[in-house]
């Protein structure tokens, strides 16, 4: 238990940031996982931005959300060449 109140006032600060980071990352794990399973352009563009997003607000590291991109994209459809 923090004994200064510096350190409660930093205990109290930690545990808002804990739930506001478990809702953004539990919200990018069910779009990942919904947009590997689907593999429709739309949930797959939602769960990058998704990524995006975490990463703005540093729920995540910005390599883990490139990563996360990255694989995502490689699952996009590919378009079609027309001649």
């Amino acid at each position: 238990m923090p004994v200064t109140k510096t350190a409660k006032r930093a205990l109290r600060s930690s545990k808002r940031k804990m739930v506001v980071n478990y809702a953004v990352l539990s919200k990018l794990e069910i779009a990942v996982r919904s947009a590997k399973k689907s593999l429709t352009k739309d949930k797959i563009l939602k769960a990058i931005s998704l990524a995006d997003r975490a990463a703005k607000k540093k729920a995540i590291h910005k390599n883990k959300a490139a990563r996360i991109k990255s694989v995502l994209s490689k699952l996009l459809p590919k378009p079609s060449k027309k001649k």
